[in-house]
């Protein structure tokens, strides 16, 4: 019987930052290599933008529909336990019934252990700079599970990285949440960073483009010198480990 790793991801339709999900694509083929790969997209938006450049990639029920029958493991690359990985978990369940065996693997951030060894991480790659605050951008979302992102920032904290701060573009905290802090602190530059598997749209216009809105806009409006790192996390060789990781707990090659 077919025995298949199915890839599901958001998606991106900025070139360079797709080499991030490519990157983590291979990792997860790396720790399973007796498994077929499939990849699947799960915004339509994006999958739209790539049909119009020649390139067909499957939402997460089409490629389900294609693979029923056999032994299928859906590890997503999505951030965390949020709106969307709601939607594929209830997409895997209503199509159960119709595969020897269909397994829904875990988020990159997963439980405590996991932001623990993602801030491990992070701090790594952003080492301390005196005066320098690493303001690190999620997408932040409206579900429970945004919590990840204040328990995040705390978590550096205990690490003793009290110059990291965490907001989102989309949810809670926002920068006007932060900026307060970033005063306290007395810092006179920034460091931005994508807290995404990939530095897209967000990224690129939101994070470090030069409208007034920006993040590096209204930073150097407070009198901040700002510098921008557009590299998603799926480009860090540790963090690829934890997804391998997430994918090994669901599946080890027989001896």
């Amino acid at each position: 019987m077919s025995k298949t790793l199915l890839c599901v991801s958001f998606g991106t339709s900025v070139p360079r930052a797709r080499q991030s999900i490519t990157a983590v694509e291979d990792a997860l083929r790396q720790a399973a290599p007796d498994l077929t790969f499939v990849r699947a997209f799960t915004s339509p938006t994006i999958r739209r933008i790539l049909q119009s450049r020649g390139e067909t990639v499957p939402s997460l029920p089409q490629a389900l529909d294609a693979l029923a029958g056999g032994e299928v493991i859906v590890q997503p690359t999505h951030f965390l336990y949020g709106q969307e990985y709601d939607t594929l978990r209830a997409q895997v369940e209503e199509r159960r019934s119709r595969f020897a065996s269909l397994t829904l693997g875990k988020p990159l951030l997963a439980g405590v252990e996991d932001l623990r060894a993602l801030a491990a991480v992070v701090g790594k790659a952003c080492p301390p700079v005196p005066g320098e605050a690493l303001l690190l951008m999620g997408h932040g979302t409206e579900h429970f599970a945004g919590i990840v992102y204040p328990a995040l920032q705390a978590i550096f904290h205990m690490m003793g990285r009290d110059d990291v701060y965490v907001a989102t573009a989309e949810g809670w905290p926002a920068l006007e949440d932060i900026l307060p802090q970033l005063t306290r602190g007395g810092y006179s530059k920034a460091h931005l960073r994508a807290l995404m598997l990939v530095a897209g749209d967000h990224a690129c216009h939101d994070m470090a483009g030069n409208d007034p809105d920006s993040w590096k806009s209204r930073l150097e409006t407070n009198g901040l010198k700002v510098r921008c790192t557009l590299q998603g996390l799926g480009m860090l060789p540790a963090v690829q480990a934890l997804y391998a990781a997430h994918l090994r707990e669901l599946w080890e090659p027989k001896p």
